[in-house]
């Protein structure tokens, strides 16, 4: 069965060193790398979890940015056949920011577009996600953002699901995916995904046998073509993200929207990204 990773990171050596990750390393008991991944180390890993494709972001911040779009491309560029790009924007420039949209999309060949509100401290009703809002939506791509509580000291306010509510109600031309589950709203994201046919759900950050019942709940029914399936990689391996998948006694049309067909639809991959061999 075909697995598509909808949320990643090929991380530059800026990404992973950044302080605001230092009190994760906590919990994952881990040194500070010295030493950018290769490309074909994150391969190497999409093997180990029988992972066909996964989606790579760029990360843009108010102080600088971590992964560029023009890395990411790069990226894409030594895997063609397994990764497919997603940028991201800064909100502080809406003009600019506009215009990089375009570039992603046009001249880059992204599929999406990604922006966590914790970074710029701001939740996604902020007047200058408004612009980005009408550009992704004018080009037919997801906006992709983060829900649920933040890893690092953040704010965690700013990814409470409800607000996607008001901008999918401004927005109705918008597909928009809700990364990480939204715990510890959970519940909050189910209730947006029901009732807004443009709003979807991806699994990243959380392994398989985590995912809350109301989740599971919703996947194994009305939810089955709404939830997509990510790992938050590098933070959680592709192996790892799927501890406790079979425990979830998913029927085979259920798993496998989950891990592939959603993703290929919301991000309308095509012959390019997904092979002939994929093309049903």
């Amino acid at each position: 069965m075909m697995i598509i990773d909808a949320w990643a990171q090929h991380s530059t050596l800026r990404h992973i060193q950044d302080p605001i990750f230092d009190s994760l390393r906590r919990w994952t008991k881990d040194t500070v790398p010295t030493h950018a991944p290769r490309v074909t180390d994150t391969i190497a890993q999409m093997d180990a979890g029988n992972i066909d494709i996964s989606l790579i972001s760029a990360w843009e911040g108010p102080r600088n940015s971590m992964i560029s779009n023009d890395e990411v491309a790069g990226f894409v560029e030594q895997a063609p056949n397994r990764l497919v790009g997603i940028g991201s924007v800064g909100i502080s420039k809406p003009v600019q920011a506009v215009r990089e949209v375009r570039r992603c999309i046009e001249d880059l060949g992204f599929k999406g577009i990604r922006i966590l509100p914790w970074l710029w401290e701001v939740p996604p009703t902020d007047r200058r996600f408004y612009p980005i809002y009408t550009a992704c939506a004018e080009l037919g791509v997801p906006f992709c953002t983060q829900i649920g509580h933040t890893g690092p000291l953040m704010p965690s306010e700013v990814g409470r699901p409800i607000y996607l509510d008001q901008v999918a109600l401004d927005f109705p031309e918008l597909t928009i995916v809700g990364g990480h589950i939204g715990y510890p709203w959970t519940e909050e994201a189910v209730a947006v995904a029901t009732k807004h046919t443009n709003v979807y759900i991806d699994t990243s950050a959380y392994t398989a046998k985590r995912y809350p019942p109301e989740l599971v709940r919703f996947m194994k029914g009305q939810g089955r073509k709404k939830v997509l399936f990510g790992t938050n990689f590098p933070m959680i391996t592709p192996l790892q993200a799927q501890d406790g998948l079979d425990d979830l006694k998913l029927d085979e049309e259920s798993k496998s929207l989950f891990l592939s067909a959603n993703a290929i639809r919301v991000y309308k991959l095509d012959q390019r990204e997904l092979g002939a061999d994929f093309i049903k």
